[in-house]
């Protein structure tokens, strides 16, 4: 990647709500998403592992308990147990019934709706390279007709090269947590678009940097204005946030 890339158009959304609106409504389901778009958002991101028949769904964690009424490893689950699960109750009683949902179900209505996608591929342990692959398969299958693809974007650096070699046309982005932040050369090794950083990482020089070596940069998770307005004048170009209501379309505009 040259410091050209930086320069190319760039089709995404400054602002891209977390995990659909992952706090308003239950998290990387249909409710959340819908929710995220009536306030204006135009970009979510999600989580996405492989069931144990491999169909890709989405899920933030890889045990099944918090987020649904099943136990154990969500990936040693074929889907038509996973299907079946209730999603919504642990959020509250008004979204009791809503289901996890699959990959290509959520392509659907973001292809229909005009939106655009951050895809974390979130592996299993033993399991980055046959994610990041599949996952990366399926995203290509279904937005091939689509002018804005997905962001393929993980913490695991297997997982991404998988997917890159996978889904050479698709953008990927590799995820810089706080604890132990990858260089940014391993995201420019890896033919990365973006860096994805935790907002404790983020500074000027840092943007900067990136920038310079033709990445993007966006920053998670963003939930304080103040903080935000910082990152917009270092240079960020997109912030993800659980505040959906708080960074609405309409105060934002």
């Amino acid at each position: 990647m040259t410091p050209a890339a930086s320069t190319t158009v760039w089709p995404y959304p400054f602002w891209i709500a977390h995990r659909g609106a992952g706090q308003l409504a239950p998290e990387n389901t249909l409710a959340a998403f819908e929710r995220g778009a009536h306030l204006g958002f135009a970009m979510f991101e999600c989580d996405v592992q492989l069931s144990a028949d491999g169909v890709p769904f989405l899920l933030h964690d890889l045990h099944l308990t918090r987020t649904t009424n099943g136990d154990g490893l969500a990936t040693g689950k074929p889907w038509s147990y996973l299907s079946g699960l209730d999603a919504g109750r642990w959020h509250g009683p008004a979204h009791a019934g809503q289901r996890l949902l699959r990959l290509d179900a959520l392509s659907q209505w973001i292809i229909a709706n005009g939106h655009a996608l951050n895809i974390e591929i979130k592996p299993a342990p033993n399991q980055a390279q046959t994610c990041g692959a599949q996952v990366a398969r399926a995203a290509q299958t279904l937005w091939v007709h689509s002018d804005i693809k997905p962001v393929l974007s993980s913490f695991s650096v297997d997982a991404l090269q998988a997917a890159g070699l996978a889904a050479p046309n698709l953008p990927r982005a590799l995820l810089m947590d706080a604890a132990s932040p990858p260089p940014l050369t391993q995201a420019i090794e890896l033919g990365c678009a973006a860096v994805v950083m935790h907002r404790s990482l983020c500074s000027a020089r840092l943007i900067d940097q990136a920038h310079q070596a033709g990445l993007r940069a966006w920053a998670y998770t963003v939930n304080d204005p103040g903080q935000a307005m910082q990152l917009t004048q270092w240079g960020i170009d997109g912030l993800i946030t659980d505040e959906v209501t708080r960074f609405s379309a309409a105060k934002r505009a």
